[in-house]
């Protein structure tokens, strides 16, 4: 059934285009929130914009976005291979999505939702892995660029010891260069000690060839 392919590639592009961060930030404060802070979709920008609840609704459905297309893979396919093709398109569509201008967010909690419903229990393991480097060094980006590498190192393990199909081990391969590449900027934030911490951050961006807004 090779169509399956190319059908869950769109549906799952399209699925993960919905911009929550941008539907959330216009419902609960009127603003677009990619005029503020980073200038990013998802979470965390929401977080630093629209505060803990409206952030806590844009985690929740971009999480959605990554799990449901792999769940329904696996009930269509027994081919993991359908399911990374689901995973991939859901995070290409948050990062670029076809509603918003193709001005989405960097895919982390797309991804997470994806792993989740691909390896539970690795994902439980990173979740808690991710809070711990949170709580004690306050920057979500810092969890990001480490966690996601982590949890390709885990997959690839697991494909290793014959746990996980071989399919899983290219989607965190692939999820961890694109979130890594998507957080460049903020990797050298983090090295100069200029990246903002939780609770930081969110002013409105300077619009172009304005800098004072």
């Amino acid at each position: 059934m090779w169509w399956l392919f190319p059908l869950f590639a769109a549906g799952s592009y399209l699925l993960g285009s919905i911009p929550f961060g941008v539907i959330v930030g216009r419902r609960a404060k009127g603003i677009d929130i990619r005029a503020y802070g980073s200038g990013k979709t998802g979470f965390t920008n929401s977080l630093r914009t629209l505060g803990l609840g409206p952030s806590l609704i844009v985690f929740s459905g971009d999480l959605l976005k990554g799990a449901l297309p792999v769940l329904l893979a696996r009930q269509v396919s027994p081919h993991a291979s359908l399911q990374v093709v689901a995973a991939i398109a859901a995070v290409l569509g948050h990062d670029w999505p076809i509603y918003a201008g193709f001005k989405g967010g960097r895919g982390v909690a797309t991804s997470f939702g994806a792993t989740a419903a691909m390896m539970p229990p690795v994902a439980v393991f990173l979740l808690l892995f991710g809070g711990a480097l949170i709580y004690v060094y306050r920057y979500v980006s810092l969890m990001s660029v480490v966690v996601t590498p982590t949890g390709a190192v885990i997959t690839w393990l697991l494909v290793l010891a014959g746990w996980v199909p071989p399919a899983y081990g290219v989607w965190g391969t692939l999820a961890a260069l694109l979130i890594l590449v998507l957080h460049r900027e903020n990797i050298v934030r983090l090295r100069s000690g200029t990246e903002p911490k939780i609770g930081q951050g969110g002013q409105r961006r300077p619009r172009p060839g304005n800098a004072n807004p």
